[in-house]
């Protein structure tokens, strides 16, 4: 049995990754500031990873992967974003993952020294907003970027032993978003905006990382995997 960690899992696309993963056997360690609750070989842990590192060693002797899905949506134009809102916006997408990261690498190493069994998994969650360049997202984009860029320095450094990709989607249908699709005109907006005129679900993200967790992903490492209804390529 394969065992992941799913920091921040208890709503949006980490709350249908972590269904995922019990529905197809994984054993689920949870991480959210809330807690939370769900039927099956699940622990759930009451925790801010953001601001501390989250040390699951207590809890599991190994990880066979590691999910880290915080994040923000705060869009302001480049002359009113705040130093403040950069910060904080690095601190939950970028250092988060970071520590997270650091925190468990012994346990993701001893999964990737067993024989018997596939190599781990690290997925992080970066945003379309990165390679796409689009108004009023600079301190998400710059945030986001670090995280790509973390992204492809951990997959050469722990290769061939752990492999490490991101999801980059654009807008999603999960509560962090809720804002931007409160009504049908936002939605219908959103939708049109992408060329296959629709918006992704949490689920549809989540299945993707599920992939990248799994051994049908055994040929990929430092990718960064564009999940946004085709916005980032077609025109």
């Amino acid at each position: 049995m394969r065992t992941v960690a799913v920091i921040g899992d208890s709503k949006g696309i980490g709350l249908a990754l972590r269904q995922r993963l019990l529905d197809r056997g994984d054993k689920v360690i949870g991480v959210s500031r809330t807690g939370s609750q769900a039927e099956g070989n699940y622990t759930g842990l009451v925790f801010d990873a953001v601001a501390h590192p989250c040390d699951l060693s207590s809890f599991t002797n190994r990880l066979d992967g590691l999910v880290y899905c915080p994040g923000t949506i705060v869009l302001k134009p480049v002359r009113g974003v705040k130093q403040e809102l950069v910060m904080e916006d690095f601190k939950v997408n970028a250092m988060g993952f970071l520590q997270s990261v650091q925190a468990n690498l012994k346990l993701l190493k001893t999964a990737a020294n067993d024989p018997s069994g596939p190599k781990p998994s690290i997925v992080g969650f970066s945003t379309v907003a990165v390679q796409t360049g689009m108004g009023f997202h600079a301190s998400i984009a710059m945030a986001k970027g670090a995280l790509e860029g973390l992204v492809r320095t951990m997959a050469c450094e722990f290769a061939p032993d752990i492999r490490v990709n991101a999801i980059a989607p654009s807008l999603t249908d999960t509560p962090l978003a809720a804002g931007l699709l409160s009504s049908d005109a936002k939605r219908e907006a959103s939708a049109e905006r992408h060329p296959l005129k629709r918006v992704a679900s949490a689920d549809e993200v989540a299945a993707m990382a599920a992939y990248l967790l799994s051994p049908d992903a055994a040929a990929m490492t430092g990718q960064i995997l564009q999940v946004d209804n085709g916005m980032s390529a077609v025109r």
